[in-house]
């Protein structure tokens, strides 16, 4: 039971000396190893809610507790941009840190390939970059609560190539179990530019473990390849880490222009964590079933393209998505946590 329910601002205020007693953004930089000299800022809003956000890494989220329960999967260790340029065929692998969320893009997501004399690694280039104008704020909102914000701005751009600009928001609030990021993606060159996005959510032991089930909102599901096709019955169940388990990848069409949430619910923990987005503005999740021995991890991943093996792929079959010059997108995801069956 969340102990702020029932009070308003003005009562938490008469409890407390300052509000950095339940809710706070403290910022922080990595003193050790790849990623020493990286920020960091650890978010808590005093609801059991806990999680990083990493400026250095396209102000991804990373490491998220909800009453000290871990709800994403960790790369076996911890690593600094400089490791993935994102240029490489498998270099994005070994800068992939997991957590909830690490972003694919901006112009190309899914597999290697070469495009237009180009070449592209697995899952793009944006993952590896800095943000700039970062900030962050707590203080009331209109709405009446105490809110938290994560703020910057991400450019990824090469002379005589594209211009694309990430604006992106990270908010939450006293006493919340929720997280909402919210993007602008803006084409600031002169010239139409292709932009993919891909949101790899990472959820991992003990949310995902064995009876945990996946709830994705009725729509087709594809199989990637042989693997995908062997376990597409039981897409949505999951079992115990298996050695030499071979990746599963499924597309999920959603239910075109809705509301959607997304749910991996864990009777037995007694927790949910539910994903909730816009369809007309990613209309395709692709997820990610990885059960093996350290590895064990279920990537949820919406999506603006239906092609996850790469740009160049995505241009075959004419469903690359262009940005006109000064075009821009918005994005926008909730995450939320808590007890099975209860609202959020």
């Amino acid at each position: 039971m969340n102990h702020l329910n029932g009070l308003t601002l003005a009562d938490v205020r008469r409890r407390v000396g300052d509000l950095r007693q339940l809710a706070r953004v403290d910022q922080l930089v990595e003193a050790d190893g790849d990623a020493r000299g990286a920020r960091r800022y650890r978010v808590v809003t005093g609801g059991g809610l806990e999680f990083d956000i990493h400026p250095d890494r396209c102000l991804d989220i990373g490491a998220v507790t909800y009453r000290g329960v871990p709800l994403a999967w960790a790369a076996p260790r911890d690593t600094g941009p400089a490791v993935s340029s994102g240029a490489g065929a498998a270099d994005w692998l070994r800068g992939f840190r997991g957590g909830l969320l690490a972003t694919c893009g901006l112009d190309h997501f899914g597999s290697a390939c070469e495009d237009g004399g180009d070449s592209f690694g697995l899952h793009g280039r944006i993952g590896a970059h800095a943000a700039t104008e970062v900030s962050t704020s707590a203080c009331p909102t209109a709405d009446g609560r105490y809110g938290l914000a994560v703020r910057g701005q991400l450019r990824q751009s090469r002379l005589f190539g594209e211009n694309l600009v990430l604006h992106r928001t990270i908010r939450t609030a006293l006493g919340s179990n929720s997280i909402e990021l919210l993007d602008t993606v803006v084409n600031e060159g002169f010239s139409a530019a292709p932009h993919m996005i891909l949101y790899h959510v990472n959820l991992g032991w003990p949310l995902l473990d064995e009876g945990a089930v996946l709830q994705v909102p009725g729509g087709a599901v594809t199989a990637r390849d042989g693997d995908a096709q062997r376990g597409l019955t039981a897409w949505h169940t999951f079992g115990p880490p298996l050695p030499d388990w071979r990746e599963q990848v499924f597309r999920h069409d959603l239910p075109p222009d809705s509301a959607v949430q997304v749910r991996l619910v864990n009777e037995r923990l007694g927790l949910e964590l539910r994903l909730e987005l816009d369809s007309g503005q990613l209309p395709w999740l692709f997820q990610w079933k990885m059960l093996g021995e350290g590895a064990y991890v279920l990537g949820v991943e919406p999506a603006n393209c239906p092609v996850i093996e790469g740009r160049a792929r995505a241009r075959e079959a004419g469903v690359l998505p262009v940005l006109a010059p000064g075009e821009r997108r918005v994005y926008r995801l909730v995450f939320g946590v808590g007890e099975v069956g209860r609202a959020m």
